[in-house]
């Protein structure tokens, strides 16, 4: 069996994370999202492996080559415009010369449920298998209809209370060859994609054997910033403990920790793990890193830092004196001395951030904020919850920050002050 991943899009919903890298591409745990996919695939059996790429798919193929250091072989496609998933997966009709595994690239997902789809695909005469998974609110979904245990209709995102299950479409599928002959035929969509349930239900509607496999397993869509933030806490409870850096005497360390290669924990540091810190990284002195907290590469973090559970990616600098809580810090970014991130309203409601053009209600009491790469603050700026800084912007000097700022952009504080003689008061 032969496997697709389609890794093309940007991941619009991830701003501004995604202005400079594919949503696939973004660490969790250690490994960007789509590495965990392909060992997944190779888990199960499934060595050939073709990644439908296009936006930043130089950044894909410079990680993963061809697939070799993790044990498959990757080959490539450019979708030069995404216009759906139908379209996506026609793209692999050369690659393609058996049965298939189709999964998109930006889904975490417990590794044996690949297993459990290969093996229950082969012994069974189905044309298409798809993965099932129950949820409480279908209607963000594609919601299946299921008689005598065959697939019967797919309803894409139904009103609420009118949906014919509660199992809804995961997006992952195994295929023989029909499904390229019905690609063909498949039209736009009202939405001006091709949809590949239009073409699963051209199976469908010519008796063609479409089957689920329902599942309790682990399956999540990472669409939104603080789903990152869901998915390593989950990641780094799971990781087991590997010191190959220096740690110098006088830190305390309690839970687990990874330390990678020339990274240093400077003296009086306390670590509350699980703790991720990667290779290069230079911690403290007198820092308090807590639970659930990731540390890319060359990551220098400052005297008197605390940090928690937050994501801070490569060549990124924590000065003195600063504060972050459950936040994302792009690559490349410098915080300087005395910056804090807030992470809890006042009122203690659930923290909003931005999506795209809407301001969504995170379900998170607790939420700092989201920076892309490059971003710089000055000393003793301050950031509201929830709030969100584009790439490459910089905050001046004592600025309180409660919206969020676009790339590109400069915010200095005014201030007027008076200048007095001290001879006036002799």
């Amino acid at each position: 069996m032969q496997a697709v991943i389609l890794t093309a899009g940007e991941g619009t919903r991830m701003r501004p994370l995604t202005l400079t890298r594919p949503k696939t591409m973004l660490p969790v745990g250690g490994k960007p999202i789509l590495q965990y996919n392909v060992e997944a695939l190779r888990d199960a059996g499934i060595t050939e492996i073709l990644l439908i790429v296009g936006y930043k798919e130089e950044m894909v193929k410079e990680h993963f080559g061809n697939g070799n250091k993790i044990g498959v072989n990757i080959n490539y496609i450019t979708q030069k415009e995404r216009l759906g998933t139908a379209h996506a997966i026609g793209h692999s009709r050369e690659f393609i010369k058996e049965d298939f595994m189709v999964l998109n690239g930006d889904i975490i997902l417990d590794p044996e449920l690949l297993g459990d789809l290969v093996n229950k695909y082969t012994s069974s005469s189905a044309d298409t298998m798809m993965v099932l998974t129950e949820v409480d609110d279908p209607s963000s979904f594609g919601v299946v209809e299921i008689q005598e245990g065959l697939i019967t209709n797919i309803v894409e995102k139904p009103a609420p209370g009118e949906a014919p299950s509660n199992l809804i479409n995961t997006g992952i599928y195994v295929f023989n060859q029909d499904i390229l002959s019905k690609i063909e035929k498949t039209g736009l969509s009202l939405r001006g994609e091709y949809e590949i349930t239009d073409s699963l239900q051209m199976q469908i509607d010519e008796g063609k054997k479409v089957e689920g496999l329902a599942t309790q397993k682990k399956w999540i869509d990472v669409g939104r910033p603080w789903e990152l933030l869901e998915i390593n806490e989950e990641f780094l409870d799971k990781m087991e403990e590997e010191i190959q850096g220096h740690v110098e005497p006088g830190v305390n360390i309690e839970g687990r920790v990874v330390l990678g290669k020339n990274s240093i924990i400077r003296s009086g540091t306390y670590i509350q793990g699980p703790v991720y810190i990667g290779e290069n990284c230079d911690i403290g002195p007198n820092s308090y890193l807590r639970s659930n907290t990731y540390l890319g590469d060359k990551v220098n973090v400052g005297n008197a830092v605390e940090i928690k559970n937050t994501i801070v990616m490569d060549n990124t600098n924590i000065n003195h004196l600063s504060y972050l809580g459950d936040s994302i810090i792009g690559a490349n970014c410098n915080l300087a001395a005395g910056t804090n991130i807030a992470n809890l309203r006042f009122d203690n409601g659930t923290v909003k951030m931005g999506v795209k053009e809407d301001r969504i209600d995170t379900g998170r009491r607790k939420l700092g904020v989201v920076f892309g790469d490059g971003v710089k603050t000055g000393i003793n700026s301050s950031f509201n919850p929830g709030v969100k800084v584009g790439i490459n912007s910089a905050i001046g000097s004592g600025t309180i920050i409660y919206k969020d700022i676009d790339s590109h952009k400069i915010v200095l504080v005014k201030q007027e002050y008076q200048v007095i003689d001290k001879n006036m008061f002799s």
